[in-house]
């Protein structure tokens, strides 16, 4: 495992994870619950995809044991999806 592959880094860029969640409500308690998380400042849901994705963006080095955590209260998952897309 790596710093990149162990954590969100900060930037524009963020982090991409696919849930199993698809109706709007759920989404939207996903987005709440990881923006409660210290250093996370925007959550993109991208409800366009299957599996809805959710970009992640920090303001410091965030781990995504950390996002996935947040996101378990609410019945669903995350997973983080590849490094950098080509």
């Amino acid at each position: 495992m790596s710093l990149l592959s162990e954590n969100v880094i900060p930037g524009n860029h963020g982090k991409v994870f696919g849930t199993d969640a698809t109706e709007p409500k759920d989404l939207e308690r996903i987005k709440k619950n990881i923006l409660a998380i210290k250093g996370v400042k925007e959550v993109v849901i991208n409800a366009d995809l299957f599996p809805k994705e959710l970009t992640v963006q920090t303001s410091t080095l965030v781990e995504i044991k950390d996002v996935e955590d947040a996101v378990l209260p609410t019945g669903f998952h995350v997973i983080p999806k590849g490094l950098f897309e080509l």
